[in-house]
């Protein structure tokens, strides 16, 4: 089986690191709740929305290092791996942040995946891992792979035209968000739960 997976929010779990960032730069107050909506509306409420903008190149760029991956991935990957299944990482981001420093985002998705050893021997291959610049070419490169499964974080991509016929699509809701309930997609709230389902492990 071929196994299709989105990076951000998918693999890669921002909780608290916008915050983290942000006290960094002297941004917010220490007390702000720690989610990054409430980093995004303090900014914006304070005339600071191009500051938020340059935070998210600044943390997808640069502080990869305070991301870590969701529980429950790298023994999905492993589990699926010793199952004899093939994997893909599949993701849109931009190459460079709309403003501030020109950080290589694609080369440090790819760092935290080495550095978290979720690609390389045994894991995903790194010629697996891809990152395209829009919604539409993500999901044409994962038809295009023949992903059977495809498990991302926004239902919106998931509705999207371009999978391959008969593709399951997974959707990874850790938040249980109320205006997911009436989707159709197939949707789990951990990373266990989507183990279980897909390979039975």
């Amino acid at each position: 089986m071929r196994i299709g997976i989105d990076f951000d929010n998918t693999i890669a779990c921002y909780d608290g690191v916008f915050h983290k960032a942000a006290l960094e730069k002297g941004l917010i107050p220490a007390d702000l709740s720690t989610s990054k909506n409430a980093v995004r509306d303090h900014l914006n409420g304070s005339g600071l929305k191009d500051e938020f903008t340059a935070l998210q190149g600044y943390v997808y760029g640069a502080r990869m290092d305070l991301v870590a991956p969701y529980p429950g991935v790298l023994a999905f990957v492993d589990a699926a791996r010793a199952s004899g299944h093939e994997l893909f990482i599949v993701s849109h981001k931009t190459k460079t942040p709309m403003m501030g420093p020109a950080y290589d985002m694609h080369e440090a998705a790819r760092g935290f995946l080495a550095a978290q050893a979720l690609s390389g021997p045994g894991r995903v291959p790194h010629e697996n891992v891809f990152f395209e610049l829009s919604k539409q070419a993500k999901v044409a490169r994962a038809g295009a792979l023949g992903c059977e499964v495809f498990v991302d974080d926004l239902p919106e991509i998931l509705a999207m035209p371009g999978f391959a016929p008969g593709t399951r699509l997974v959707l990874f809701d850790p938040e249980s968000n109320p205006s997911h309930a009436d989707l159709r997609h197939e949707r789990h709230g951990d990373w266990s739960s989507i183990r279980h389902a897909i390979l039975g492990a």
